[in-house]
């Protein structure tokens, strides 16, 4: 019995706190990632847009300036969402990047490069799907998952949302509107997505670009390297025409 007792004190003793040793900061555990929540995580909600935004807004910042927004759909992949940073890194310009539900959830640390590159993440829905084929409820679902995603994944809740296939609809602007989220569309597409060759690409963001222009392109998706090479020959060109790089 008095053994039993000693082990139990022992072991009583080994339970206690220790304190911290010193000249050593205290240790802090960090909280594991919650679960995106089973109801879409939601800014306050705005009003409900009637078009997308398709230009950059004028601002008292943009006055007397030429700007231009990047921006890239489908992401991130890890072929080319990495290709893509490091290029925009080079040139100090900023993007902003719509991703996909299901994409984020399978590559978060992509997510938080294109955040700590100083990038801004909006949501494409969870799994690209074609909104104007579905019930308020699925839209709802579609916009709101990936919010969440992003949400859990950065640490703070996007605030950009842009329709696959360009596919908005009263019912999209309403769902955006309870989530807290502005939609953005673009006014130059360079059709990318079809791989017409990175010259094509390249020629068709130079002649549509104009002040306060949205540039679509995508990250993901499918073979991007294209889209890469375009890239890298359009971004030289712009900034030497005099264009800022700024979010939509």
């Amino acid at each position: 019995m008095f053994l039993a007792l000693g082990g139990l004190s022992l072991l009583s003793a080994c339970a206690e706190p220790q304190p911290e040793s010193p000249g050593l900061p205290p240790v802090t555990a960090r909280p594991s990632p919650a679960p995106p929540s089973p109801s879409a995580t939601r800014l306050p909600r705005i009003p409900v847009q009637k078009e997308p935004r398709y230009v950059v807004p004028a601002t008292p910042g943009n006055k007397g300036s030429r700007v231009v927004a990047l921006t890239f759909d489908d992401g991130p992949d890890p072929a080319y969402t990495p290709q893509v940073l490091r290029i925009l890194r080079k040139h100090h310009a900023r993007a902003t990047f719509f991703v996909i539900g299901q994409q984020a959830s399978a590559h978060p640390d992509l997510v938080r490069s294109i955040v700590d590159d100083g990038h801004t993440v909006g949501t494409h829905t969870w799994s690209h799907a074609n909104l104007s084929r579905l019930p308020a409820g699925r839209v709802r679902t579609e916009v709101g998952r990936a919010v969440d995603t992003v949400a859990t994944t950065i640490g703070r809740i996007p605030a950009l949302f842009r329709a696959p296939y360009g596919s908005w609809s009263r019912t999209v602007f309403e769902a955006c509107a309870t989530l807290g989220q502005t939609s953005v569309a673009w006014d130059v597409d360079p059709r990318d997505w079809d791989n017409p060759g990175a010259g094509r690409i390249r020629a068709e963001i130079l002649d549509q670009v104009g002040n306060r222009s949205i540039v679509l392109t995508h990250d993901g998706g499918g073979d991007r390297s294209q889209t890469v090479r375009a890239l890298r020959s359009v971004l030289p060109v712009l900034i030497d025409t005099g264009y800022r790089f700024v979010g939509v």
